[in-house]
């Protein structure tokens, strides 16, 4: 039971993982001339890895839908890019955290501490 539950973090850290990529991706080409801006529906792709029928390094990408088109056909927003790329780094580390914390759990159980 606990093993599933660190199974599960384990599959959001590389969902979360896999999404700060494509944001990066998406900032580094923020001015690449006819570049289109992707995401992860985190969401659904949340839910399927809790479900336990994703392992998080198989969400699909989506196009990103721009709120202002560009002359250059850019879709890349980069004020909402840096923003899903700071929530995701604090999910991320929040993630992490929550799994040492239970690692650290476990071994004091073990050693009877």
């Amino acid at each position: 039971m606990l093993t599933d539950r660190l199974d599960t973090q384990g599959r959001t850290l590389e969902l979360l993982a896999r999404r700060q990529q494509v944001l990066a991706a998406n900032i580094a080409n923020a001015d690449t001339p006819g570049y289109q801006a992707r995401d992860i529906d985190f969401a659904s792709a949340l839910a399927r890895v809790r479900a336990g029928t994703s392992d998080g390094a198989d969400a699909p990408l989506q196009w990103r839908q721009p709120d202002q088109p560009s002359l250059d056909g850019n879709t890349v927003d980069l004020d909402r890019e840096r923003a899903n790329f700071a929530d995701n780094a604090l999910r991320y580390e929040a993630t992490l955290r929550f799994i040492n914390g239970q690692v650290k759990t476990m071994l004091s159980a073990i050693t009877g501490q």
